[in-house]
């Protein structure tokens, strides 16, 4: 059976990367509105490569914001069903000007697509729609397969949650599966065992009641910038430990046995800062450069803005300041807790010269799977049949905030079984999706299915 998915696959190859780079070319961006029409330009594209792989019924379905696409092939209800979750929005592209070729713009270079949602989560979502259809197409399916494809994940999936609890018989299942994470290598695959939560804020700092002379006002009146650069700089001590008070506090700490686990990865300091281009790493005191990426919690400046920022030279004392500001978040750690403590520390902290005005923008919990569940075990085995070694299981920085109201509202496991690098540049210009993780997904899932159900 194993060369019948293979001979399929390889007979339908250049088609299964065509499909994909379509995807690619739709600007499907979540956080500007004027992308409304790209969204659902995109919601209508998943859905017809749905139904043509083999769905029996996928359909676009509203909510308060994008609309999710939601698919379906049930081959016998008396079988176990696997959910697959994965979004079709993707980041903003911006700086433009850092791109090398257009972001919506696939192109192939050297074995890789480089295009704006290739690797996060366009490429790694649809690797499961032909793994649909090699299943479907040479009669081998042995699970029920549901697919739940949103368009928010990229602004925190404002509107999933109420999505999910209210289509509970539909999205029913036995497992949930998710492509949106990264291998450690081709040579060294891994599998995630858990994701970082996310509470995500911006912080308004406001000094005089409009733009100053900074001749005629500089050095009597408080400069915003310069003091949200001093309330940001004082978050981090000598050891880069984070000095909020309480940032600690619901932190589960990970057992020696775990942390040891972990650090069995291969690591190559001198190659990981050759590749990211730095002269030393930096972070948290006492941990290595896994832990500090996977069980430690972290505090970010995403972006920070303040007076005149043209061409040239204006002498001005700015009136305002901004601040994007994230914190990744670790198990036991509540984001809707961390966000308060981050909104009320900002304000607290701010001298009378100015004022400060600090709001949520969006959050997420943090997601532990465990690796004795069936799932888990699944996935294992179909990645030791395809690359010839078991999976590292490791912990992954980043988040998906849906994870924890997923398993809350369906009363399941979430599997984590990314084909990505963390060199992909997710989030940056210059994103990439390598054309063999993409083909080694398709040929690996179906080997998921196969192993779930028995």
């Amino acid at each position: 059976m194993s060369q019948t998915w293979k001979e399929y696959q390889e007979t339908h190859k250049e088609r299964f990367l065509n499909e994909m780079l379509d995807l690619l070319r739709i600007p499907s961006v979540s956080a500007k509105s004027e992308h409304k029409e790209d969204m659902l330009k995109c919601a209508e594209a998943v859905k017809k490569s749905l139904l043509a792989a083999g769905c029996d019924k996928a359909e676009v379905m509203a909510t308060a914001g994008h609309p999710v696409v939601y698919g379906e092939k049930i081959i016998d209800p008396a079988k176990p069903t696997v959910l697959v979750y994965g979004h079709y929005d993707v980041q903003p592209p911006e700086p433009l000007e850092l791109w090398h070729s257009g972001p919506f713009e696939p192109v192939i270079k050297d074995g890789k697509v480089f295009a704006r949602g290739s690797a996060d989560d366009k490429g790694q979502f649809y690797m499961h729609v032909k793994a649909l259809e090699i299943l479907s197409k040479t009669n081998s399916m042995t699970t029920n397969i549901k697919f739940l494809i949103e368009g928010e994940e990229e602004v925190g999936s404002p509107n999933l949650g109420k999505f999910v609890a209210d289509h509970k018989a539909l999205l029913k299942c036995e497992v949930i599966l998710i492509s949106d994470s990264a291998l450690l290598s081709m040579d060294n695959p891994s599998l995630d065992v858990g994701m970082r939560g996310l509470s995500y804020i911006e912080v308004e700092v406001t000094s005089a009641n409009r733009d100053l002379h900074s001749g005629t006002y500089g050095g009597a009146v408080a400069n915003p910038i310069t003091i949200l650069a001093k309330m940001i700089a004082g978050c981090h001590d000598e050891n880069n430990h984070i000095t909020i008070p309480g940032f600690y506090e619901d932190v589960l700490v990970a057992t020696p046995a775990e942390r040891e686990l972990l650090n069995k990865a291969p690591y190559d300091e001198k190659e990981y800062k050759e590749e990211l281009g730095v002269n030393e790493l930096w972070g948290e005191k006492g941990f290595t450069t896994y832990e500090r990426t996977g069980i430690r919690p972290t505090l970010e400046l995403n972006g920070i803005w303040g007076g005149y920022t043209g061409e040239g030279a204006k002498t001005v004392l700015p009136s305002k300041a901004y601040a994007k500001i994230s914190a990744r978040l670790v198990p036991n750690q509540s984001s809707h807790k961390m966000t308060d403590l981050l909104l009320n520390y900002f304000k607290s902290i701010a001298p009378p010269s100015v004022t400060v005005k600090a709001s949520l923008h969006h959050g997420g919990e943090p997601y532990l799977t465990p690796i004795d569940s069936k799932g888990y075990k699944a996935a294992s085995k179909a990645v030791e049949t395809t690359f010839s070694k078991a999976p590292i299981p490791v912990r992954g920085g980043g988040s998906i905030p849906i994870c924890s109201i997923l398993e809350r509202e369906l009363g399941v496991k979430i599997v984590f079984m990314g084909f990505g690098l963390d060199n992909d540049n997710l989030h940056s210009p210059n994103e990439k999706f390598n054309l063999e993780n993409y083909y080694k997904g398709i040929e690996t899932i179906p080997y998921f299915h196969k192993y779930f159900a028995e």
